[in-house]
């Protein structure tokens, strides 16, 4: 069988396991609704309990899109990093973002007990964290871009964004050295991720920013691939190495730091997910791994949260800690394997 017809068969099984694992996510959860009433409730709003069309509809509907979103996110970011920085453990918070996602959230859930600011009604607010983590993303953002400008050297940046979350965790340790232990649960609450507290107009906002950070990857794809040959060489093809880095950035920061602000920072995923693809799909084209990697990391992230939602319980474990406990094992698994690392 021709390689491109191979390829197009595995693509098309990753989508077929996307679409199952939405459908097994929608059915189980604290209460396991028939895959029969689901598709009443999707195409003729009946149901034959009137409370599971609202859980399905308000509430894990949403929550499957948000994993979707997430899952894939992260992994394209993931590969664009490592495909950047010519790094196999670079990922989607190398530059920073999370920490400064992580620093905006922490100023307002544990400042005021530092600073005496006045945010009890703010804190009340669930877009006051989406804002922090946006902004917080924003500033580091805004800092890697400028130094970038100023620098020739890639692993520079990687070395900058490094330095920049190392910045932003020291400060964060400082807040919750003094923050009250209420406050500081709260935070420690929201660095577990979640997928499950959007509605749909956050969901809505969450997509846009998905689609033009994945519209900016697919259009980086050809210089991708150059990009793995080094920069001398893809100097010499006419690729212009700091649009197209720049460009990388963007991209990585809008669909990295989107989802931190809606889901909080979800580990593991965007590191492991194109290192998976690759022990499936044994090729280097960002043409065929970019959509495997959108689909694995949409089929990874709804298996996570599948087991954290444990089937036929009321109880929900953190998504970053299940992220974790499923996916290196897995990874470890893959390379001992094949015993080959693929990049």
């Amino acid at each position: 069988m021709p390689y491109t017809a191979r390829y197009k068969g595995l693509l098309l099984l990753l989508f077929v396991l996307v679409i199952l694992m939405a459908l097994v996510n929608v059915s189980l959860g604290s209460v396991e609704i028939p895959l029969n009433d689901i598709f009443s409730i999707l195409f003729t709003k009946e149901a034959s309990q009137e409370s599971w069309q609202y859980i399905i509809l308000e509430y894990r509907l949403p929550k499957v899109f948000t994993a979707i979103f997430t899952g894939s996110g992260l992994a394209v970011s993931g590969l664009l990093m490592q495909t950047l920085f010519r790094n196999p453990l670079a990922g989607p918070y190398v530059l920073g973002l999370s920490s400064g996602a992580s620093l905006g959230v922490a100023i307002v859930i544990m400042g005021a007990s530092v600073f005496g600011v006045g945010t009890a009604a703010l804190l009340l607010s669930k877009w006051s964290l989406v804002i922090a983590s946006s902004l917080g993303s924003l500033l580091v953002l805004i800092a890697v871009l400028l130094a970038s400008a100023k620098l020739r050297d890639t692993m520079a940046i990687l070395i900058i964004g490094l330095m920049f979350a190392s910045l932003t965790a020291a400060v964060v340790s400082v807040l919750a050295y003094f923050s009250p232990a209420a406050q500081l649960q709260q935070y420690i609450f929201w660095s577990f991720g979640s997928l499950g507290n959007l509605s749909w107009q956050e969901v809505s906002i969450l997509a846009i920013f998905w689609f033009v950070g994945i519209v900016l990857a697919v259009f980086c794809v050809k210089n991708l691939n150059t990009l793995l040959l080094g920069e001398n060489y893809a100097r010499s093809l006419g690729v212009k190495i700091s649009t197209n880095r720049f460009i990388i950035i963007i991209a990585t920061s809008l669909l990295a730091g989107s989802i931190t602000a809606f889901a909080g920072p979800i580990a593991f995923v965007g590191l492991a997910v194109p290192h998976l693809i690759r022990q499936v799909i044994p090729t280097n084209d960002h043409k065929i791994l970019l959509p495997a990697v959108i689909f694995g990391g949409a089929i990874l992230m709804l298996v996570c949260d599948i087991a954290a939602q444990l089937p036929g319980s009321e109880y929900t474990l953190p998504i970053n800690a299940i992220t974790s406990l499923i996916g290196a094992p897995v990874v470890i698994w893959l390379l001992i394997r094949k015993r080959k690392f693929i990049f």
